[in-house]
């Protein structure tokens, strides 16, 4: 995989690296990206096979919210003959390895993580990156990962992964929330090598409160859900511990194309002066993902094939960013003025950014200005799920 693959003739300062399940933790918790999830009882072969979605590079089959309970058996069945489906077509070279998308699924509980792994063949483990655990809490967490490592454990060639969403009551109420969090966060130190990313549950937030953001509001403007979002995030970002993607963005336009208006000025700019740019629902999530970004989260959920290229295409790092990253990360100490000469680079305090905007740089790419995005966001939005 390789993010803005889709993008052909595109010249960037800095190309997207290669990743696949067995990248070293380290980048690869950068590079899930715009992660889309749909039930686990779609029958998702033919897109894989066709690469229909051709930006899509993670994706999380559900058992959970997206799945009645009564269907999950159905679910296991259909994601098992999608794992067997794609092996048959690697075996015949009709696929190859890295067209597959990263392949992430959405699990009920502890109980169901270990009814399904059971299920599971030696020959399907390279093709699953992860499970995602819902409503991950300070009673269910343990079990989680004890289950978890248990099957790495018997399977000692593969590494499969955990990825918590943090989406619990007790993380939402403020009576509880830090007590929780530190909690959560010492199951995860615990269990370190195999945690790949944190996801966190702003629709489950939001439900707490009884509120819900329109597309002229981000998440960032729900002060309840945003409370929740700024602890999460000092308690699991700092010194780049772990990397915690956004809250999904709830509204999509399905069309033929989402083309953009003529900017007058960057990207950046238009957004914050609130100008339209495509529509409602692709300008609310631009607007939310430059807040994202601002704030520290990597990534975004997302369910819908046309926020895959805007989520990808905010992701790749402009030439004077990355300029500045590369001068703090090799210096020693002091100051250093910018070498566009426009800022201060402080080397000390500005070292953990630089570290975490070549991750992002190597994943998605540079490119050499903020002009340039909407050259990555050009194959959005011609296709509906």
């Amino acid at each position: 995989m390789r993010h803005h693959q889709q993008i052909a003739g595109f010249s960037f300062v800095q190309a997207p690296v290669e990743f696949d399940k067995y990248t070293d933790l380290a980048l690869l918790r950068y590079c899930l990206g715009a992660t889309m999830y749909m039930p686990g009882t779609r029958d998702f072969a033919k897109e894989i096979l066709t690469m229909k979605y051709p930006g899509l590079t993670s994706m999380v089959m559900c058992f959970e919210d997206a799945c009645r309970e009564i269907d999950v058996p159905a679910a296991e069945e259909n994601v098992i003959k999608l794992l067997d489906t794609l092996n048959r077509y690697l075996s015949s070279g009709d696929l190859h390895y890295s067209d597959i998308p990263l392949i992430i699924f959405r699990v009920r509980n502890p109980e169901q993580l270990s009814a399904f792994c059971s299920r599971l063949k030696k020959e399907h483990l390279h093709l699953i990156t992860a499970f995602n655990f819902p409503k991950f809490n300070t009673t269910n967490g343990e079990e989680y990962y004890s289950v978890l490592e248990e099957f790495n454990s018997r399977h000692t060639d593969e590494i499969i992964y955990g990825m918590p969403i943090l989406e619990s009551r007790e993380t939402a109420y403020i009576e509880t929330r830090m007590e929780e969090l530190i909690s959560v966060k010492e199951i995860l130190d615990a269990h370190r090598p195999f945690v790949l990313n944190i996801r966190v549950g702003g629709t489950d937030f939001s439900a707490c409160f009884g509120v819900r953001r329109t597309t002229i509001h981000t998440i960032y403007d729900i002060v309840t859900v945003s409370d929740c979002l700024r602890d999460i995030l000092n308690v699991f970002a700092r010194n780049n511990d772990y990397s915690v993607s956004g809250p999904v963005w709830e509204y999509f336009r399905v069309s033929k194309e989402n083309k953009f208006n003529n900017l007058s000025s960057s990207v950046h700019d238009s957004l914050f002066r609130r100008e339209p740019l495509v529509n409602e629902e692709i300008d609310g999530l631009l607007q939310e993902i430059l807040l994202d970004q601002a704030n520290g989260f990597i990534g975004k959920t997302v369910i819908h094939p046309t926020h895959i290229p805007f989520v990808n295409g905010m992701l790749a790092v402009t030439q004077e960013e990355h300029e500045d990253a590369i001068q703090i990360l090799q210096a020693d100490s002091g100051v250093i003025k910018s070498k566009k000469g426009n800022k201060m680079n402080e080397i000390n305090p500005h070292r953990l950014w630089a570290e975490k905007l070549n991750m992002r740089a190597q994943a998605y790419g540079v490119i050499k200005n903020d002009m340039q995005h909407v050259e990555l966001f050009e194959s959005g939005g011609k296709d509906s799920v």
